[in-house]
Order: C-alpha cells, then sequence, then structure tokens
C-alpha cells in the first residue's frame, strides 16, 4: 500500500509519505516545501510520487536534517533529476558518501539511500524567500540538525520532537544529547514546529518543552534507580514501562523502551 496525504500549512506544504507490502504502513513520514527548498526527501520506496511532487515546483535546493532513510530516501533522486544541491552537515554528508548497511526492517519500511554528495551547511541557507539557519541537535542521530527560520517563527525539527511522550529508542539515540539539544531549540523564537512525523504548526514551543520535561523526569526516575543497582529489567518492571512489542520484533530489538533505560545508564557513566 502507498500512503500519500498532502498537509497545507499556508506558506509551508508537507507531504506525508508510507509505504507497506500489505494492509496499512508501519510509519509515515513528512517532507517539506517552503518558498523554493525542500526540507528532507522522503523515503525511496515512494520515489514516483516524490519526484513528481518536486517536479512540479521550482526549486532552489534540497536541506536534510540527517541521513536516516525515511529522510534521506530521495535525496540523490531529486539533486539528479533537478541537478540541485543538497545540504547537511559534515556527519550527514560522510555518512552518504557511500553504501552503509542498513537492518531488515529498515529495507521493508523505507528502502535504502543512494550514496551522494553533500553540500556543506553554511551559516544561514538563502533561498528567494526565506533564510534557513541550521541548527546542531543532536540525540535522535550524531548528524542531526533542524532549521530555524526567524522572520516567520518556524522550527523545521526533523525527527528531534517525534512527541512529547516517546515510548522508544533507537539503539544508537541518547538521551543526554537530546535533553541538551531540546535546550537549544528552546532559547530559538518560533511557535510552528514542523516535525518530521507529528507536526506542530501552532504553540510548537510549549509541545518541545512538553517532551524536555518528559525526558528529564524519565532521566531523573531511571538514574535514580540505576543507582540503587538495578538493572534495566528491573527498573522497567519497577517503573511498569512496557516495550510495544510488535515494534520491537520488527525491529529486531533495534527499537525499544529498553533501549531509553539504557541510554539514561550509559549516560550516567559517562
Amino acid at each position: 500500500m502507498r500512503f500519500l496525504k498532502t498537509h497545507d500549512f499556508g506558506e509551508v506544504f508537507g507531504w506525508e509519505l508510507g509505504w507497506s507490502p500489505i494492509g496499512k504502513p508501519l510509519m509515515t513520514t513528512i517532507f517539506y516545501r517552503a518558498g523554493s527548498v525542500i526540507i528532507d526527501t522522503g523515503p525511496s520506496h515512494m520515489r514516483p510520487e516524490v519526484l513528481k511532487i518536486v517536479l512540479q515546483n521550482p526549486l532552489d535546493a534540497v536541506i536534510l536534517t540527517h541521513y536516516h532513510e525515511d529522510h534521506s530516501g530521495n535525496a540523490a533522486a531529486i539533486s539528479e533529476n533537478l541537478n540541485l544541491p543538497v545540504f547537511g552537515s559534515p556527519l550527514t554528508a560522510e555518512k552518504l558518501s557511500r553504501p552503509y548497511k542498513i537492518l531488515p526492517y529498515q529495507h521493508l519500511v523505507w528502502g535504502a539511500t543512494e550514496p551522494l554528495k553533500i553540500d556543506p551547511l553554511p551559516e544561514a541557507i538563502e533561498s528567494k524567500s526565506f533564510s534557513f539557519v541550521p541548527v546542531h541537535t543532536p540525540g535522535h542521530s550524531k548528524d542531526h540538525v533542524s532549521y530555524h527560520v526567524p522572520e516567520r517563527g518556524w522550527l523545521f525539527s526533523g525527527d528531534l520532537y517525534l512527541s512529547s511522550r516517546i515510548k522508544y529508542f533507537r539503539a544508537d539515540e541518547k538521551i543526554l544529547d537530546q535533553i541538551d539539544s531540546l535546550k537549544k531549540v528552546l532559547s530559538l523564537q518560533f511557535d510552528a514546529l514542523f516535525c518530521g512525523h507529528y507536526p506542530q504548526p501552532e504553540n510548537g514551543k510549549a509541545h518541545v518543552a512538553a517532551k524536555l520535561q518528559y525526558l528529564e523526569d524519565f532521566y531523573g526516575k531511571v538514574s535514580a534507580l540505576a543507582d540503587q543497582g538495578m538493572n534495566e529489567s528491573s527498573i522497567m518492571k519497577t517503573l511498569g514501562l512496557k516495550e510495544q512489542t510488535l515494534v520491537k520484533v520488527i525491529c529486531f530489538g533495534n527499537v525499544s523502551m529498553k533501549n531509553m533505560v539504557r541510554s539514561v545508564i550509559e549516560g550516567r557513566d559517562l
């Protein structure tokens, strides 16, 4: 099943994409257009739809929030078809400079990202209409960048936000980095939060603050129990933390609540 939904936020458009060999997609991802700039590119499984959309609009550039396949999957194809520069962090450039291994579920849900040349980020990406200021916001991934548009009060946050209360982490996510990144963007002036999965076009800053509070509370509770000598399983049982079993099984444990707990324990030891 191929899923495509358009979101009209006025000066910003978003296209929500999802793919599944059978039934409803497990996850959807939104890529955005603001003026003549595309922010992220969707998964390669939805390439025909993505190319049709971008070919209908005059564009100057593509900017990537991070390398994950649901965000970078069509960057190479867009760049080749439209002869556009693709901007991203140095870590994104390094990751996408060559093929990299992904897990079976990532192949199934999104498809692989082809290697491409990533242009280095300037202090601001200037388009005909807007100025996009990159803000390094690691935690979800090392290379993660959000983009602030000060004159409009917008924040394109990639996967920094996701939800005010999240139920699992990828194995490589770092909770302390996420907490620092959320604090960093809260120092910016914005109202519209253009998340890669759950946009909040109004009161976006309050949603970011809610996630920050949730992660800080989570960190405090888990850390206190770890100080008592509890392991991951005991901490989860004591706090009543439940796994999303289907998600954990499909993802071979790469995505789980236990990863969140582990990130706290590992963060304490730094």
